[in-house]
């Protein structure tokens, strides 16, 4: 891609290079470690799903098991596998048995090691292959029936209740959204465990659960074929059951994941390390089923300045490029997130805006990035809202954006009505259709202001970097680097959770997805 921005390649390589070799320090850590979260992931791969008689998922039952029994850092694969050679039981009559005091897990005779693992990569490879047959289901879709341009209209339900979602996202896409997210209920990064079937009771939004997505997902099918366009589903596989959700969406052909390394460490305060392990095989699972990823930049510009804080944005989405690079995602599934989030009342914002998303475009020109509206200064006055939200669909349009979440005029009044959808998605069909090729036809003035905005905020992203790159990425988030906001390596929530691994551990899942051992 020419740049429009006379960008220097060398700070943009530089910046780069600070990336890599932080999340090659981090992968290290990654490497040694594994969580409670990520050995459910294994558990629910290998088949494992339910819950006992007090509605605690049987992914959970197992692995507390191996937990208490001191077995986790051998791993969920370790110890199922031995559990089939010894018992003859597949794993969820395994799970099933540990829920009703019939079987400790850590206790059986121990096999041997290629015995162990004979018993578990067949299983293994049953469910990966169901993942790659949903991958080709949907490129199935969208080769027979087609999808919209981009940028992708992506619009969110958050009823609370599944079935109520299900009429509004049917709504949406028939009014022409390519992308339904469906928002999760308050709080549900924060629980250590997936909630199990459908759910008709969030506040704020709706349960992830595996369920919930396999009903979201037949209808959105039944509504794209209706229509003749594959509509894209979202939700979000953040917090302390990152993996999981992960795990749950590839099995039911979701199509994006919320899925940011840093974004539950700065704010939900998530613990560290648990993140940084998680993140990793959350990511290994949505490249193999080729899910896009969403990162969650934007949010540091909610809780720092837009203007001063920008180059915090452009480091974090390099550091996120590279985390998925290490986890095998290509980049035409990074969404890597930016916003449209400065005070309306800055002179000439407009030009800043545009100025960085025109800059996000050049230095990631593969991925699908993810431009999101303006919320942090809507004041409920729903024409000047409009109007912001005009002026965000024009630099997208203008700038080659690949995923579009839509500002809602009535943002910061309440959750969006039918209506308000179909106001926003008519805004943005009509301003993406007008200004189709703008970007194409303009040019910006040499040393003028959006260039000299665009070569500032390279500039001293790629200095922040270095500084990561020389400190690592714990003490710089310890500090407050991203968004303001500082968090301890010890503290937060799930550090009981984390385990250093063993020598004998080893994830199948990992392997496989990745076509061999990294």
């Amino acid at each position: 891609m020419e740049s429009k921005l006379n960008l220097d390649p060398k700070i943009i390589d530089s910046a780069r290079t600070a990336a890599a070799n932080i999340a090659d320090d981090v992968q290290d850590f990654i490497d040694a470690h594994t969580t409670t979260a990520t050995e459910r992931t294994v558990t629910r791969l290998l088949g494992v799903d339910g819950v006992d008689e007090i509605e605690k998922p049987l992914p959970n039952v197992l692995v507390d098991n191996i937990k208490e029994g001191g077995g986790l850092p051998r791993g969920a694969s370790f110890w199922i596998g031995n559990a089939i050679v010894q018992t003859g039981d597949d794993p969820q009559t395994i799970a099933e048995k540990i829920s009703r005091g019939e079987l400790d897990i850590t206790r059986l005779e121990i096999a041997s090691e290629e015995k162990i693992r004979e018993a578990i990569y067949p299983i293994a490879e049953k469910y990966v292959a169901k993942i790659k047959a949903n991958r080709d289901k949907r490129n199935e879709y969208l080769n027979t029936i087609g999808e919209g341009e981009k940028p992708y209209i992506y619009v969110i339900v958050a009823t609370g209740n599944i079935y109520e979602d299900i009429i509004q996202a049917k709504a949406a896409a028939k009014q022409g959204a390519d992308v339904i997210a469906v928002i999760r209920t308050t709080g549900q990064s924060l629980l250590d465990y997936v909630p199990y079937g459908p759910t008709t009771e969030g506040f704020g939004g709706t349960y992830a659960t595996q369920e919930n997505f396999r009903l979201m997902r037949k209808a959105l099918d039944e509504v794209g074929e209706e229509v003749g366009r594959y509509i894209r589903l979202c939700n979000y596989c953040s917090g302390l059951c990152m993996p999981e959700i992960a795990a749950m969406g590839a099995m039911e052909r979701l199509d994006m994941m919320l899925n940011d390394a840093l974004y539950g460490i700065l704010f939900r305060d998530i613990n560290m390390q648990r993140t940084l392990v998680d993140q990793y095989f959350s990511r290994v699972i949505n490249g193999y089923a080729g899910i896009i990823i969403n990162t969650g930049e934007d949010n540091y510009l909610t809780t720092d300045d837009a203007v001063e804080a920008a180059h915090t944005v452009l480091a974090s989405q390099f550091i996120n490029e590279q985390f998925a690079l290490k986890a095998g995602l290509p980049e035409e599934q990074m969404g890597l997130g930016h916003a449209f989030e400065m005070d309306p009342d800055v002179e000439n914002g407009f030009l800043y805006e545009l100025s960085q998303a025109q800059m996000a475009r050049e230095i990631f020109p593969n991925a699908p990035l993810k431009y999101m509206p303006p919320t942090k200064f809507m004041t409920g006055n729903i024409f000047k809202g409009h109007v912001q939200d005009a002026l965000f669909n024009m630099i997208s349009i203008m700038t080659n954006q690949g995923i579009q979440l839509l500002g809602m005029l009535t943002e910061a009044i309440h959750t969006p009505h039918l209506h308000d959808r179909f106001l926003s998605i008519e805004n943005a069909e009509y301003i993406f259709n007008n200004a189709r090729d703008l970007g194409n036809e303009i040019t910006f003035k040499d040393g003028g202001i959006i260039h000299k905005r665009a070569q500032k905020v390279l500039g001293d992203a790629e200095e922040l970097l270095r500084q990561i790159e020389k400190e690592g990425l714990f003490p710089t988030i310890e500090k407050g680097k991203f968004g303001g906001v500082k968090r301890a390596r010890d503290g937060g929530k799930g550090l009981e959770g984390v385990a250093k691994k063993d020598e004998g551990y080893f994830n199948p899942f990992i392997e496989l997805m990745l076509g061999g051992e990294r």
